[in-house]
């Protein structure tokens, strides 16, 4: 009887992060990532923009009442990417593909499943969290309206995003890029459309972003799928054999960006109460910030496949100095978007129609404010390496820190003190004490790592 061949071998793939310039990778994969990420933001900003010419305060303030809830959903995708990256970078810095490959499958499905069973809660709920958030009468109709459509498509975006995320871990930049900047350019070839010309107002707009999801989980699975190799049939099974590896991960990254979306709840709920004029604010405030500090933003999305690829070949040095570096270029960036933001403060305002109070928290959050946010970033860049070396509830522990006693404490006593200004200061000087703390915690972690492969 004639002896099987053996099976081939894995290709052994290329990890492109565990040689070469440290800084070099980290601005590639930054860059083509903020590009994407700016994108989306601008896409959110245009929604408010359009929705913003139709000079009703009720519906402006809508939005930032549904950006509360959708900033939640949105951190349960990004939670269960933050697993696919973890698993996936770290396998093809060890050269196992076919592990890899399996892993990539899995962490799609979970984050399918999960990710439907959420939207389907949160959609029960959405008159419920708008009533806590503070939302009534005509705006709570409007919010309402608008997250009826939106909420459903939660799972196509954590697809997408799990997607993207797998392919930054294969080094792909710039095909993760495109799954981001296609949500952006369906959204603003939709939003005019849909928004202004054909009259369907803030439902139009959540049309227009349900649309620009499900194109991004096309563009997404044809890069992992057909052009990295990187997926393969379903077997139930490997999934019950993955999910304790990718939930150990997924979840508390779940809940390490639940905690952000918790304490912005807080803040809205906080701005209600000096009535819609400041939400109105507040609402460009939360899209502004992300188009200002995209490129932060996509910063630590980043550096996860470069720790998870040293991680996995074992180049405790090169961790040491990816975390130094991503904390200099989160300092760069943070500096250019405050002297962006305070020469078109004013600029901003008007281009918003904000009057009254929503224009003083506009010019106050671009002139004064927005520097701190350099906290926030090395916040970041620290969680991103805790997930990614297997210390996810560092992470949970620090930002839910940040979520309750960075946040409550300081934003009420802003808020009795000096109104909606006070609770925009005490938002944002929560993150300051937390931020500094995760970067000392990080680089002892890493220390130990060090020692132990030594």
């Amino acid at each position: 009887m004639q002896k099987p061949p053996p099976e081939p071998r894995p290709r052994k793939p290329d990890p492109r992060f565990v040689t070469g310039s440290l800084l070099r990778h980290i601005l590639v994969m930054t860059g083509t990532g903020a590009v994407g990420l700016i994108a989306i933001f601008l896409g959110d900003l245009a929604n408010i923009l359009f929705l913003s010419w139709l000079r009703d305060e009720a519906v402006v303030a809508a939005v930032g009442y549904a950006s509360s809830i959708t900033f939640f959903t949105i951190s349960i995708g990004i939670g269960l990417s933050i697993a696919a990256t973890a698993l996936v970078a770290t396998a093809l810095g060890a050269g196992r593909r076919v592990a890899a490959r399996r892993l990539s499958v899995n962490a799609h499905a979970a984050a399918a499943i999960v990710s439907a069973a959420f939207a389907a809660l949160v959609w029960l709920a959405v008159p419920w969290l708008l009533t806590a958030l503070g939302a009534s009468g005509r705006t709570h109709a409007l919010a309402a309206s608008y997250l009826a459509i939106l909420v459903p498509s939660l799972p196509l975006l954590a697809l997408a995003m799990t997607s993207a995320a797998v392919l930054r871990s294969a080094g792909d930049a710039r095909r993760a890029m495109s799954v981001t900047l296609t949500i952006a350019i369906v959204n603003a070839a939709l939003d005019p459309l849909l928004i202004v010309y054909l009259g369907y107002g803030i439902e139009g707009a959540a049309a227009a972003s349900t649309v620009a999801r499900i194109a991004a989980v096309l563009t997404g699975l044809y890069g992992v799928a057909r052009v990295h190799r990187l997926m393969g049939p379903f077997k139930p099974h490997r999934l019950a054999a993955d999910t304790p590896a990718i939930m150990a991960v997924a979840v508390p990254a779940v809940l390490t960006n639940v905690a952000s979306p918790f304490s912005n709840a807080y803040v809205t709920a906080a701005i209600a109460t000096h009535g819609d004029g400041a939400v109105a604010g507040w609402a460009v405030v939360g899209r502004v910030l992300p188009v200002a500090f995209g490129a932060i933003y996509a910063l630590s999305a980043s550096i996860g496949p470069i720790v998870g690829q040293n991680y996995g070949a074992g180049n405790g040095e090169r961790l040491r100095r990816t975390l130094t570096l991503s904390l200099l270029v989160n300092a760069g960036f943070t500096f250019a978007a405050w002297l962006v933001l305070a020469l078109v403060a004013e600029p901003i305002a008007a281009l918003f129609h904000a009057e009254g109070e929503a224009r003083g928290l506009i010019v106050l959050f671009c002139r004064w404010v927005s520097p701190l946010f350099l906290f926030m970033g090395a916040l970041f860049v620290a969680n991103a390496t805790f997930n990614t070396l297997g210390r996810a509830h560092v992470s949970t522990a620090l930002n839910w820190g940040r979520a309750t006693l960075g946040t409550i404490p300081l934003v009420w006593a802003g808020g009795s003190l000096w109104g909606a200004p006070g609770v925009l200061w005490g938002f944002m000087l929560g993150g300051v004490v937390f931020g500094a703390a995760a970067v000392v915690i990080c680089y002892r972690l890493i220390e130990d790592l060090v020692r132990r492969q030594a």
